[in-house]
């Protein structure tokens, strides 16, 4: 097991994965990461040496990710319920945001749009 900016990642598993399992990160984050510290796709995290973990980590440091993420994005959410802003009712109500049709199918916006207090 190697820790990755505070978590344990197996080490059979691929470095590209491994940084996409992290709130925040994609493929395209994951891509170049990768390609900053050329890491081939491929790469598993036990073929990584420790400068190279290390050097991840502290890349990994300088970007809002995981929880700081959350919670930027539920301060955002509530500060548009806060300014009554028509998005900030919306979230209020667990109803679609972006324009959607409401009269059948609403029940990801309502599983989605749930302001979230435990962040």
């Amino acid at each position: 097991m190697v820790n990755l900016y505070g978590v344990q990642v197996a080490e059979n598993q691929l470095v590209h994965k491994a940084l996409r399992s992290f709130f925040g990160i994609g493929h395209s984050v994951a891509d170049r990461i990768c390609a900053k510290f050329s890491i081939h796709k491929t790469a598993r995290i036990s073929q990584l040496t420790q400068p190279k973990v290390t050097a991840i980590t502290l890349e990994m440091t300088k970007m809002v990710i995981d929880t700081e993420l959350k919670r930027k994005i539920a301060d955002n959410v509530i500060r548009l319920k806060d300014i009554g802003t028509y998005r900030g009712k919306r979230h209020a109500l667990g109803l679609p945001v972006r324009g959607q049709k409401t009269k059948k199918q609403i029940v990801c916006a309502r599983r989605f749009n749930r302001l979230r207090t435990n962040i």
